[in-house]
């Protein structure tokens, strides 16, 4: 009998899982403005929270854009040449 309930289980999550698609859409207002996470231009696939990022001083702007570097050996980088990294 356990297991039926286990089963039982399994298909509730299923339904749970229509309703996380609904709150999927409302993800940015969780993260909050301040916390907003961003790709690194110079290391893809590290992601940077926004805030860390201007704290530690490691915010660039280029050509009206605002880039956030996930640490400074990327900053040294971006620095040498910034319109390798810069994504249009």
């Amino acid at each position: 009998m356990s297991h039926d309930h286990d089963h039982d289980h399994g298909h509730d999550h299923g339904h749970d899982h229509g309703h996380d698609h609904g709150h999927d859409h409302g993800h940015t207002p969780v993260v909050g403005a301040k916390d907003e996470l961003v790709e690194c231009p110079v290391m893809p696939g590290s992601m940077v929270v926004k805030a860390e990022a201007e704290a530690a001083g490691l915010v660039r702007d280029h050509n009206g854009k605002r880039y956030w570097l996930c640490c400074n050996s990327c900053a040294t980088k971006w620095d040498a040449d910034p319109a390798r990294y810069a994504v249009a």
